[in-house]
């Protein structure tokens, strides 16, 4: 179990990879490595499970860790949730497990959320609009949105410009509307006891991120994906005022690592009282473990 006095931060958005060679037959590799690129990532291979949790044990931070299923949309074979689940509860000293559905699964999808939530305790499910081919308002998704909340889950979207096939031939086929956060405001309302995390400053939407969070109580905004020291004035004016509550850390490792982004937070104009809520104090309340 996560120990809250011995963890300086809780890092709400890191990604879960599995051993090196796994996808070799469908391309995932060749999009890791183009990532790699574009983040300037550390690594040569993504770091696995394992890796990751002595990484973050030795900087003392807790981290949420997920796969994400776009198989169809995509053809890379998904991280099953369960081995997910049952490597991070291993290490359950640094790290929290959501799940990802490919919400396409509709009803099939909802079933499974149900089991993982009952049988593996996952509080949250990571989504990918641009990844996974779809608007999240699209009823479609609604059976697994409504077996997330009927649980207390949290619900956690990407948004904005994704460095995923960011200079790949046509983008590796990924379409950057599906992950305009104005659509999550159908979701917030729609579910309104549901938990909603928007993943990442939203370039070009960051406006439209920041309505939404401010305007619906259950809308939150995670900060990973980019390095603080690029977040737009008007995000950073809004973590210091309105959205002070409402805003969490996340590196998005590991394509950035989480000391990174801790440094580099330190250097931009957040005020000393509010930077404990967005480290850790908010992550920890909505995790219960506060």
């Amino acid at each position: 179990m996560i120990d809250l006095n011995k963890i300086k931060a809780i890092d709400f958005h890191t990604h879960a990879e599995e051993p090196c060679g796994c996808h070799a037959d469908d391309g995932y590799d060749d999009l890791q490595s183009t990532m790699a690129k574009y983040f300037r990532a550390p690594w040569s291979h993504p770091p696995t499970i394992e890796e990751t949790a002595a990484h973050y044990r030795e900087q003392n931070i807790a981290a949420v860790i997920f796969p994400v299923d776009s198989e169809r949309e995509t053809g890379y074979r998904r991280y099953k949730n369960e081995e997910v689940a049952e490597l991070a509860d291993k290490n359950s000293d640094v790290l929290i497990p959501f799940a990802s559905i490919d919400p396409h699964k509709g009803k099939l999808g909802a079933r499974e959320a149900r089991r993982l939530i009952n049988d593996f305790g996952i509080k949250g499910f990571k989504f990918h609009p641009t990844m996974q081919g779809f608007y999240p308002n699209d009823r479609m998704a609604y059976d697994l949105y409504e077996a997330i909340a009927d649980a207390g889950g949290i619900a956690l979207f990407h948004t904005g410009q994704t460095g995923v096939g960011s200079g790949m031939r046509s983008g590796n086929g990924m379409r950057l509307k599906y992950s305009n956060p104005m659509y999550m405001d159908d979701v917030a309302v729609d579910f309104p006891d549901m938990r909603i995390i928007l993943a990442h400053p939203s370039f070009p939407w960051q406006e439209e991120a920041l309505a939404v969070a401010q305007h619906k109580p259950n809308v939150y905004i995670d900060l990973s994906g980019w390095s603080p020291k690029y977040f737009p004035e008007i995000l950073v004016k809004y973590c210091n005022s309105i959205l002070r509550k409402k805003v969490l850390f996340g590196s998005d490792w590991p394509m950035i690592t989480p000391e990174r982004w801790l440094a580099d937070f330190e250097k931009i104009a957040i005020k000393d009282e509010i930077r404990p809520d967005i480290i850790k104090n908010t992550a920890a309340k909505l995790l219960g473990l506060s």
